[in-house]
Order: C-alpha cells, then sequence, then structure tokens
C-alpha cells in the first residue's frame, strides 16, 4: 500500500510522470528503465526494487491510466445512464491509447491484480448509476449483470474481436442488460408463485 503524501507515492508519482512524458516523446518501444530513472531523479535499482522490470512498471502506469477521473453523467434515468456510461467505456477504451493501456496492464500483471483493478474501477461506475436510479425509484439490475452484459463483450472484441466499437452497438449491450433484469425478475416471480399455487391445488 502506497501511503500517500509519503516517499514512496513521491516516488511512484516522478516515476509514472516520467514515463508519460518519456512515452510521448521517443516512443515506448524505445524506453528503458534507465531512461525512466534519470528522468525521475531516482536510480534505476528504484525501479527494479519496487516493479521488477520495465514492463511491470508499464503497467501500474497503464493502471492508473485507466482509472475514471469523474463519476458517470447523471442524465435522470437508468437508460440514459447506462446508455452514456457504456459509450463513453467504448470511447476510451477502443481508442488507440486505451487499446494500449490495457495492453500494458494485462501483459505486466502476472497474479491478475492489475485485471482485477481494471475490473473495480468498472463496477465501481456501475454502482454508482444504479445507486442513482435506486434512489430515484427504478428497478435496477446487479452490477454483476451489467459487467457480464455490457463491460465483458466490450473488452472481448477490444481484445479479440475489433469492430461493432461505437455507441450504437453499446446501447444495445444496455438493452439487452435490462432485458435480462427483466427477464431474471420475471422468473424469480413465476419461481416465487409456485409454492402458493401447489398448495392451492393440495387444499381441493
Amino acid at each position: 500500500m502506497v501511503r500517500p503524501g509519503g516517499r514512496s507515492a513521491r516516488v511512484q508519482q516522478s516515476v509514472h510522470a516520467a514515463v508519460r512524458e518519456l512515452v510521448a516523446e521517443v516512443g515506448r518501444d524505445a524506453l528503458t528503465a534507465p531512461m525512466v530513472a534519470t528522468r525521475a531523479g531516482v536510480t534505476p535499482s528504484t525501479i527494479y526494487r519496487r516493479w521488477g522490470d520495465l514492463q511491470e512498471l508499464l503497467s501500474d502506469v497503464a493502471v492508473e491510466r485507466l482509472r475514471p477521473e469523474t463519476d458517470p453523467a447523471d442524465l435522470g434515468s437508468l437508460r440514459a445512464d447506462l446508455d452514456a456510461w457504456a459509450e463513453q467505456f467504448i470511447d476510451e477504451m477502443a481508442s488507440p491509447p486505451g487499446r494500449a493501456y490495457i495492453r500494458d496492464a494485462l501483459l505486466g500483471d502476472p497474479d491478475g491484480t492489475n485485471a482485477g483493478q481494471c475490473s473495480a474501477y468498472a463496477a465501481e461506475q456501475i454502482d454508482v448509476v444504479l445507486a442513482r436510479a435506486a434512489q430515484r425509484g427504478e428497478p435496477v439490475p446487479e452490477t454483476e449483470l451489467v459487467i457480464d452484459r455490457v463491460v465483458a463483450p466490450i473488452m472481448y472484441r477490444i481484445l479479440f474481436r475489433p469492430g461493432r466499437l461505437d455507441a450504437a452497438y453499446a446501447r444495445e449491450l444496455v438493452t439487452n442488460a435490462l432485458d435480462a433484469r427483466q427477464t431474471e425478475a420475471g422468473a424469480r416471480l413465476t419461481r416465487a408463485a409456485a409454492p402458493r399455487r401447489s398448495k392451492k391445488k393440495s387444499g381441493h
């Protein structure tokens, strides 16, 4: 855990800034740990000791860059909020910088920690949207259902099957998620009513 305001946090900030600056200046492929260390004002051993290698450092930077900076827009309804969030998610993640950050986040992530953090970012944003809708009295799906029906298909296409990554696709996925919520709600009502029907039949 990096202590906010401590030396470790300052080292992380300066190294992350050095990576971003050097990638912009010389490109990712030309980047080396000694170059980053010199720019950040630390020794190469500091980078190797903390991050292990350059790929893990790039992964750490990528995860930080993928962190959302603001809450999702509040447009007054669950459907509008989810549509807007999904469209923005596709726009950011499917962009060239977004794809590069995803690649780096996964390549330098041997234990899956960074992938889990990126997933947590999406879940937190969805939680905000669903909490607002619930406060308005709207029926809402589970967070995991939105992850499965909206986020997962987007990430699959970004990684393995590019195409259809546009606003229309985002809205289609949101429709699927909300339809699935209605289907699940109907199934629960049916299951709840089944014992009552059985009791009525046994009473005749």
